[in-house]
């Protein structure tokens, strides 16, 4: 799998920080796993997700994320699993195949939208409507989950995922 990076979200709008320049979506092969990976940022909120994907025959191939178990320890814990959507590589949870990988692949993913996270696309329109950013002395402080953030929890769950193909289960 080719290492792919796309910048396809007008950012100019949102202010100063991290995602100005970050990809919008990056694809690259798990070193330790092999496994396939995914960020893909949110053109909404501006926050992103990370996803790995199984292949035919993986325990986890076409089971619903909210059926995995052990769950695995990534932020927030799974909230995806599908397989390929259709569409531009660049717009969607998919990758751009080589010829001898496999197809179709399962996703699964988290996304670093919760709560506490920061989503600069949603805090750029509440300011914009006269909202103040959310902060208080006695909430736990935002965080923005950084790209190099969501690259390594995507480690862990391509950790999780070839771990379960070892079990079968």
């Amino acid at each position: 799998m080719k290492h792919l990076t796309w910048v396809t979200i007008d950012k100019s709008t949102w202010g100063p920080g991290p995602w100005q320049t970050e990809p919008d979506k990056e694809q690259w092969q798990d070193g330790k796993t092999g496994l396939p990976c995914l960020i893909k940022r949110s053109d909404f909120s501006g926050g992103l997700c990370g996803y790995v994907g199984v292949a035919r025959g993986h325990p986890w191939y076409g089971v619903d994320h909210g059926d995995i178990r052990p769950e695995p320890l990534v932020h927030g814990g799974l909230t995806y699993s599908d397989l390929c959507e259709a569409g531009p590589p660049e717009q969607t949870i998919c990758h751009v195949t080589e010829p001898g990988e496999p197809e179709p692949l399962w996703w699964l993913g988290f996304d670093c939208g919760h709560a506490f996270d920061i989503s600069p696309g949603t805090e750029a329109r509440e300011l914009a409507m006269g909202f103040p950013p959310l902060r208080s002395d006695w909430l736990p402080a935002p965080h923005y989950w950084t790209a190099g953030e969501v690259r390594r929890e995507c480690a862990t769950l391509a950790q999780a995922a070839a771990k379960a193909r070892k079990r079968g289960a």
